[in-house]
């Protein structure tokens, strides 16, 4: 009844071989997995070898009789290898050989089974396969370092690009620590470990920095790395590939210095330019003092008046003093008196100057609004504005024209709308310009006009004017149709007043005088301001530096010290500081022409701009003495 059950069983079983074979291999039983595999009926198998399942090859090597030895000697015998079907066809297979013995031990023969491991196998292989080809792969790779690390971030593989950007044999550097790439500050710093944490936390680390070769050499590398995870989300390490980029970065180097040089040479070459346009521009009005004050002198010596000379000589150092005021301008570092300026009244307090000064062709047609806002300027540079942009209005039109000085509100940067900004427009008929000159119009000495008809600098100087109060300039041009240049300026605040100026009218002078220190490092300005005082009747110390006019100071009390700003040693704030430590009383006045000095900055007295007229010092002496 058992056996029987059993033969059942293993009849019924499709998935496996079943079989037995004699002492001598012969097959004496065979189910229906085996007659599925092999392809062979009981009644074709029964009593046949079983070598005959064997390949050619296996049966000359004498696999199967070996097979049955080992499973005598060892009481089994497990192997995988090649098997043929009666139609010839091959398949691999899984064969299990246990010899049988009987109550006494007498061995009667072997149970054999088999199982078909095909699919399996060409899993097994083609996932080989695909595993060698990615190892090849990498391993063939030498434009990038690609390697894996487990997952304390020690070394587990080495492609041929590792070996080659960072000098290691593999042998070398499998099971060594992947921060020995790393410069020495940044493994102090830990930037290794974050890597790693940076790509278990997020899925990914990249970044670009120093790597360290075998030999100690850097190279600049470009560095992913990913986590690998199993199907469970576990962490199995990481795959890091690395780039040497240092060549790139060399490149991009050597570019930004080209490009900083370039920038540099482009410096020069506008500080050539603009070094140029002043250099002509005082030369002539040096030459025009040089030569009227030499001709004052020699009417003078004959007994003749050479006051002609003389004013011919005042003018011409107020047009130096005008052209530095452009320049200044130009460099956003003048002075400027804001205050509310209502540009309507400013226009026309402009027009018999105007009318002089474009002549008998020109005609000025003006368009205001009957009610607008003052803006916030500095008058007397807004003036010379105005009239830079109208000389140029009248010069783009050489044979007599129109020019339409406008006004409106409009709105300002960040305004929403609002309007908080008035646009002042002049706006003319006459050439117009290309894009390329309208582009390069506020360039500093920049020019159309003919030699010695303008200096290139009104523009400039009319955009550095604009900006240091807040505005912007603006031109539309078209060639053959015309120019419009418009001046954005905010509106002023109401309550918003400039305090007057210590050269402005102060009101009656007094004719008091006192006793002054006088303090200049040039000694052409150092003369001149000591006779100038000395004429208005004050009794006057002339020193040269700042040590000259405190040892003066010890042996002299002064009701005023007068001094310059920038000098060797002590500056003139420095000064003063120590003086008024020293006499509580002393006042003091900053005579300078320096264009950096903010107006309250390090100053702890009146600022006095040079150049100054005699009148404008004898003010500003009078406001400063006037004070409690």
């Amino acid at each position: 009844m058992t056996a029987s059950r059993a033969d059942l069983l293993v009849q019924s079983v499709t998935d496996y071989a079943i079989y037995m074979l004699d002492p001598q291999g012969a097959v004496v039983s065979w189910n229906a997995g085996a007659e599925r595999l092999k392809g062979y009926a009981p009644g074709e198998i029964v009593g046949e070898h079983f070598s005959r399942f064997y390949t050619d090859e296996d049966r000359a090597a004498g696999r199967p009789e070996r097979a049955l030895r080992l499973a005598l000697e060892q009481g089994r015998y497990e192997a995988e290898g090649w098997r043929v079907r009666k139609d010839g066809t091959r398949f691999w297979a899984n064969a299990v050989v246990e010899p049988i013995r009987d109550e006494s031990g007498k061995h009667i023969g072997f149970a054999k089974i088999t199982r078909d491991l095909t699919e399996r196998r060409e899993a097994d292989e083609a996932l080989r396969q695909s595993e060698e080809r990615f190892r090849l792969l990498v391993q063939g790779v030498t434009d990038y370092a690609i390697y894996m690390l487990d997952p304390e971030g020690t070394v587990s593989s080495w492609n041929a690009g590792a070996e080659r950007f960072k000098g290691y044999s593999a042998d070398e550097i499998v099971g060594q620590h992947f921060s020995r790439f790393y410069p020495e500050e940044d493994r102090a710093a830990g930037v290794p470990a974050r890597a790693l944490q940076t790509a278990r936390d997020e899925g990914r680390f990249e970044a670009e920095g120093w790597r360290v070769r075998k030999d100690g050499t850097r190279f600049w590398a470009s560095v992913v790395i990913d986590p690998i995870r199993d199907p469970e989300g576990q962490l199995l390490g990481f795959t890091k590939i690395t780039r040497d980029l240092t060549e790139r970065k060399k490149t991009q180097e050597q570019l930004e210095l080209a490009r900083e040089q370039m920038f540099q040479s482009q410096k020069l070459e506008a500080i050539g330019q603009l070094t140029g346009g002043v250099a002509h521009d005082f030369n002539n009005i040096l030459a025009a003092i040089i030569s009227s004050i030499n001709l004052a002198r020699r009417r003078a010596a004959a007994g003749q008046d050479g006051d002609e000379f003389l004013d011919n000589a005042i003018r011409a150092a107020e047009r130096g003093a005008t052209l530095t005021q452009r320049m200044l301008a130009f460099a956003r570092k003048q002075e400027l008196q804001l205050q509310p300026v209502d540009v309507v009244d400013c226009v026309r307090d402009m027009a018999r100057l105007l009318d002089r000064t474009l002549g008998p062709q020109m005609a000025i047609e003006t368009r205001f609004p009957l009610s607008l806002a003052p803006v916030l300027a500095d008058r007397a540079q807004l003036e010379l504005a105005i009239m830079n942009l109208v000389v140029n209005a009248r010069d783009a039109m050489p044979d007599g024209g129109t020019i339409r000085i406008g006004a409106f509100a409009c709105a300002g940067p960040g305004a929403k709308g609002k309007e908080a900004m008035v646009c002042l427009t002049v706006a003319d008929d006459g050439e117009g310009m290309d894009s390329e000159t309208r582009n390069r119009a506020v360039e500093p000495f920049f020019t159309t006009k003919g030699v010695g008809k303008g200096t290139g600098l009104g523009l400039s100087m009319v955009q550095g004017m604009v900006e240091q109060c807040g505005g912007s300039l603006t031109i539309e041009s078209k060639r053959g149709v015309g120019t419009t240049v418009s001046v954005k300026l905010p509106m002023a605040e109401r309550g918003e007043m400039r305090a007057p100026s210590p050269c402005e009218d102060v009101g009656p002078v007094s004719e008091r005088t006192y006793r002054i220190l006088a303090v200049d490092d040039d000694p052409l300005i150092l003369l001149n301001t000591a006779t100038i005082l000395a004429d208005m009747g004050h009794t006057v110390a002339d020193a040269i530096s700042a040590d000259e006019a405190l040892r003066l100071a010890e042996d002299a009390d002064f009701d005023l010290v007068i001094t310059d700003f920038a000098m060797p040693g002590q500056n003139g704030a420095q000064l003063i500081a120590e003086l008024q430590k020293r006499k509580p009383g002393i006042k003091a006045i900053v005579a300078t022409g320096y264009a950096d000095l903010a107006p309250d900055r390090d100053l702890i007295a009146p600022r006095l701009a040079k150049p100054y007229t005699d009148e404008q010092l004898r003010a500003t002496i009078a406001k400063v003495m006037a004070e409690s």
